[in-house]
Parts: structure tokens; sequence; C-alpha cells
């Protein structure tokens, strides 16, 4: 199995499985003397951790990280950062039943037609799991990230149909953590948790979508044609297991709208050129204008849920499959910090390329 990598300068790769004794990654290209806030990565840990809520997998895990290499009296040496976090609560009899059972919208049948083999226990390397080791990667990110004035902010901006109405500009990013669901507007934070409650009692799950706010970042980021900001970005994110979608800026919303109504116009302000409005999502040519870069990550409801479901199994016979394990009633509150990382592993990747 290749292209377990990601980025060129600031690159990462993970490693493991979800029922397999850790999973862990390899930073390379981090800079040196770095100094590891080990609360912040440990923080971010959490925010990712299962359990959080009734509505996430209940199965606990601490995420301790425990480093291997490169990290010297509390800073980066510049030597590859290798890392692992141990597997200590998979219960892979939970799957002993589908060993030979495909299930419906997961990665088995196709990982099957590509290995040849199949690890069933808990979806092996296609698991969610697997994005705590880039959650690892991404604090390391953002460490560099901030020393540059540079902060990245995601939240829950709809489950279903609950969507949010309060602009970009007026979101109170302090408020995010304030909520199991991760939406900053209150009034709606309630009504997303009553509507997964049902869900929930249905056997069900739903999808959603992530928002995410880069502030800080400079003008000039991202290459013209095949190396673009938001093709990078793009590509960050849909790596993420179970997202389906991307846009940034006005994205899809704006098709209906005329050159004249989305264009953003340049002004000046104190010295620096602006754009009176931020359509674009602080990307103009694939390089980044100096506004705030914004975009969305559609994610796709949790394949596995608790109503009965037609499928095959191995041989191509049909049978039914009716998943009772940990499972997330929706995906999108713990993918928050998930898109956080990616996000900062891409930016550090671009702006290390310029140091």
């Amino acid at each position: 199995m290749s292209m377990n990598a990601f980025g060129t300068n600031f690159r990462f790769t993970s490693f493991g499985e979800s029922h397999g004794a850790v999973i862990g990654g390899v930073i390379d290209g981090c800079l040196s003397a770095v100094v590891v806030d080990f609360d912040f990565l440990q923080n971010e840990m959490k925010r990712r951790r299962t359990a959080q809520s009734e509505f996430a997998s209940q199965r606990t895990e601490s995420d301790e990280v425990i480093f291997l290499s490169g990290i010297f009296e509390g800073k980066t040496t510049g030597a590859p950062i290798a890392f692992i976090i141990e597997n200590e609560n998979a219960r892979s009899v939970d799957y002993e039943n589908f060993k030979n059972i495909f299930r419906p919208s997961h990665a088995d049948f196709t990982y099957f037609k590509k290995y040849g083999i199949r690890d069933f226990r808990g979806g092996g390397r296609s698991s969610a799991r697997e994005t705590a080791a880039r959650v690892v990667a991404g604090a390391f990110a953002k460490m560099i990230l901030r020393e540059k004035g540079i902060y990245i902010n995601a939240f829950t901006s709809q489950i279903g149909s609950y969507k949010i109405s309060v602009p970009i500009e007026e979101i109170d990013f302090s408020t995010i953590e304030k909520s199991p669901v991760r939406c900053p507007q209150a009034d709606l934070a309630d009504e997303m948790l009553d509507f997964l409650k049902k869900i929930k009692e249905q056997g069900d799950s739903i999808g959603g979508t992530v928002t995410c706010v880069v502030s800080g970042l400079c003008a000039g980021i991202g290459e013209p044609i095949f190396d673009k900001l938001q093709a990078r970005l793009a590509a960050a994110m849909l790596s993420i297991p179970a997202v389906h979608g991307f846009d940034y800026g006005i994205g899809f919303e704006g098709v209906t709208q005329t050159g004249s109504e989305q264009n953003d116009i340049f002004i000046s302000k104190n010295g620096k050129i602006l754009t009176a409005t931020n359509n674009s999502g602080g990307i103009q040519g694939g390089i980044s204008n100096g506004m705030p870069v914004y975009f969305r990550v559609l994610f796709k409801p949790a394949s596995s849920i608790g109503q009965r479901q037609q499928t095959v199994d191995i041989q191509g016979n049909a049978t039914e499959i009716k998943i009772d394990g940990r499972h997330d009633v929706c995906l999108v509150p713990r993918a928050v910090p998930v898109v956080e990382a990616m996000t900062a592993i891409t930016l550090a990747d671009f702006i290390l390329a310029k140091i």
C-alpha cells in the first residue's frame, strides 16, 4: 500500500490500523528549535477523541502520544519526528460476524478487490482511527503557523438540514467548543442536538458540513496552474474519511450570481490592498490574496448504522447485516479538529517552501 504520505516540505506519513497495536506517524521537514507545546498537543487530541458525547463512538482511547524521535529538551531538533499512539480499546470481536460480509458504503469491497486481502477489524487502514495521527502532525504545523500569526478555526456549519445563518465575519470562534456539536450558533446547536437524538433512536446516521477559516495568511501563498492553494486544500480534505465534497469562498451557492454581483472589488485600507467582499474565499488565481481563506467540507452520513440492510458476502451471496457496535451518529463534530489539522499541514508545506 503506497501513498501514505502527504506534503513535500512539511511531509507527514501515517501508519497503523484501527485494531492494530498502534497507529502513528513520521513528520519530516519540521523546523528545528520549535518549542513543543505538549498541553496544546494533547488538547488537540482530546478534541478528536471518541466518547465525547452520546452521539460519538464510545470506543474509549486515551490517545496519549508517545514520541520516539525528533524532540530533545522540549524542542524539535530538525530530525524526523516519529510517534505512536496505542490502540487501547479495540474490540475486534465486534467484527467477527462481518469478516466475510461487505458492509454497505464501507471500503470493505474496494480494499478487497485492490489488495486481495482484508482486515475486517474495524475497517483496518480505512478506519477514521487513522486520523488521530493527522491531528498530531497538524498540531506541529499549527505551532509553526501561529509563530507567523496564522490561525485556523473550523466549526460545524450544518447537520442534516440544520444550517448556520451567522455570516462568517460574525462568527465568535471562542464559542465553538461550548457545544458538543461544535456549532458557534447557540440556538442552532441546541436544535442540532435534539435532531441527533432522533437520528440515534432510529438507529441511523446523518451527515453535515464543516466550515474552516484561516486568518492571518499573507498574500502570495500558493502556486499557479497545477499546485493551486485551493487544489491542495481540496486534496487534503478529500483524503479525510467520509468527505464527499469541498468548496471555497461563495462556492456552489454563487452559481446563480452574475459577475458584477460576485466580483470582489479591490480597495485600499490602512495602506493595504484588500477586497470589499470576500466571495473568492481569500484565493484568486490559486494564490492567497491576504483576505481570510474559508472553505466548506461535506461529510456523508456514517456508513455504520443500527438498521438492517441488504448486502452480499465475499462469494456474492445475498445476505442481511445489522451493525451493532460503537459508531458515530454524526461524524461532523469530531471531524472539526481533523479538518483543522489537514489545513495546517497544507499551509505549513507551502510556507516552508519559502524559507
